[in-house]
């Protein structure tokens, strides 16, 4: 019998060792405090930037960029916490916003051949997100059960009710 026609899925999850059943529960503590860490760090920066801007009187674009790059770097740690999943696209946005902000802060002193080479870094990274956009959309990932499609997590769910939707 084929199966893909039965109810019950083999399980292909490698067997751990007992060093490893034992190190496992450790290392995902020491991840979820190091999230923490980082979320807290953010937004001490994030407040320590609001009152750079609120003490100097004005806002300028790299102030501006500089806070988005802090939301993006929140918004990472909660995307992780909540689907133990991590985009690649969200730090090549965060590489891309801190090109562009390295060059508005810098662009007088920079030569001709160093604002090109930033600039086409930002074209190389933007070009990555495109092909990762195109390459998730046109080969979605399989999952464990042989279904293809895009997952969507719905944050009100417990992790056990996420919803697949078949593409």
């Amino acid at each position: 019998m084929d199966p893909r026609e039965t109810s019950e899925m083999p399980n292909h999850a490698p067997q751990q060792s007992p060093e490893m059943r034992f190190l496992h529960p450790i290392f995902h503590v020491v991840e979820i405090i190091g999230l923490v860490i980082i979320a807290i760090i953010t937004i001490i920066a994030g407040i320590q930037e609001v009152q750079v801007m609120i003490e100097r009187g004005s806002v300028t674009l790299s102030d501006l960029l500089m806070m988005f790059i802090y939301l993006e770097i929140l918004a990472m740690v909660i995307i992780y916490l909540e689907s133990g999943r991590l985009p690649i696209r969200i730090p090549l946005y965060i590489a891309i916003v801190a090109l562009a902000r390295y060059m508005i802060l810098d662009m007088k002193g920079m030569s001709e051949w160093k604002i090109l080479g930033i600039s086409l870094a930002i074209v190389v990274l933007a070009a990555a997100v495109l092909i990762l956009r195109y390459g998730h959309t046109k080969y979605p990932y399989a999952y464990g059960d042989g279904r293809r499609g895009k997952r969507s997590f719905d944050t009100r769910q417990s992790p056990d009710q996420h919803v697949i939707k078949e593409s």
